[in-house]
């Protein structure tokens, strides 16, 4: 039997944000045994919660979808994070201000935040600087999408993949009429993003005059036909914007993500530039509890 927890991430109320399970106390368990209790869940993550291999670290943590294991994922770590400082509060053991993860991607530090005495959200910092590969063209991204070439900005950047620990074709679209009419279709991805070793798009728009976007991110190649809250693709686009229009000091982003389909989604960026270079990407949230049980495996 394995303990494992439900929690909704980049939201405050139950039954919005983006689901993850956490199951706890991992060991013993192969991967096999791994994807098709990932899989039983059906949701776009599930993490298992090892030792760490260095007991300098918090735990050592593996991300899967319903299809495969990920390096590294944004909603799996907030969650996971909140759900392990409830079961070390439990076990009557001191919380750090931040948990370290062993990942595939590498360590991934997430910062706890609290209110009135509790742990209700956490901040992640992306494990990797940002790598982008060349252009895509406009009129395969637009396909991906199942929206005009017309449609996709190119001003700021083109579509391009860009990954700070797990890629994504990032894409930026006209409108949130746009947006909303956007749509993932298995057969294209798999022709334009199956050759360039992409398994998802992120689409978003700009909301003018402030650096707020609205988004967007359609997976079917892994079985997520939509994702409500992508936290890997959000530090991506992120690290993908501030690195075209550097600021020295901290910015501080917010994306909407969800609402297309009924999971409204608030994930809280930051990144910051050092003597003219992006330093250091961060994408955070709260996190609420939903369910608990026990999985016979």
């Amino acid at each position: 039997m394995r303990r494992y927890v439900t929690v909704d991430v980049f939201t405050d109320s139950p039954f919005t944000g983006n689901p993850l399970a956490v199951v706890l106390h991992a060991e013993g368990l192969d991967t096999a045994a791994m994807q098709a209790i990932a899989t039983e869940f059906n949701y776009s993550e599930t993490t298992f919660v090892l030792p760490p291999q260095d007991a300098a670290h918090s735990a050592r943590v593996r991300i899967f979808t319903p299809t495969c294991e990920v390096p590294f994922a944004g909603h799996p770590n907030v969650g996971t994070a909140v759900v392990l400082a409830g079961e070390w509060q439990a076990a009557g053991r001191a919380l750090p201000a931040s948990f370290v993860f062993e990942e595939l991607a590498g360590l991934v530090p997430v910062q706890l935040q609290w209110a009135d005495g509790r742990v209700v959200g956490a901040e992640l910092t992306a494990p990797e600087p940002l790598t982008a590969g060349p252009p895509v063209a406009v009129e395969a991204a637009a396909r991906c999408l199942g929206l005009a070439p017309d449609e996709i900005l190119t001003q700021t950047h083109a579509p391009i993949g860009a990954s700070v620990g797990l890629p994504f074709l990032i894409v930026e679209v006209v409108s949130r009429a746009a947006l909303a009419r956007a749509r993932g279709d298995l057969a294209v991805h798999a022709a334009v993003l199956r050759p360039i070793a992409l398994d998802g798009v992120y689409a978003y728009v700009r909301v003018p005059g402030t650096q707020q976007l609205q988004a967007r991110m359609f997976a079917p190649l892994d079985k997520v036909p939509e994702d409500p809250a992508t936290g890997s693709a959000t530090v991506a686009a992120l690290a993908l914007l501030a690195t075209l229009q550097l600021v020295e000091g901290e910015r501080h982003w917010l994306a909407i993500q969800g609402e297309d389909m009924g999971r409204r989604s608030v994930l809280r960026g930051r990144t910051v530039t050092t003597n003219g270079r992006l330093t250091s990407v961060h994408v955070g949230g709260a996190v609420v509890e939903v369910m608990r049980g026990t999985i016979r495996v």
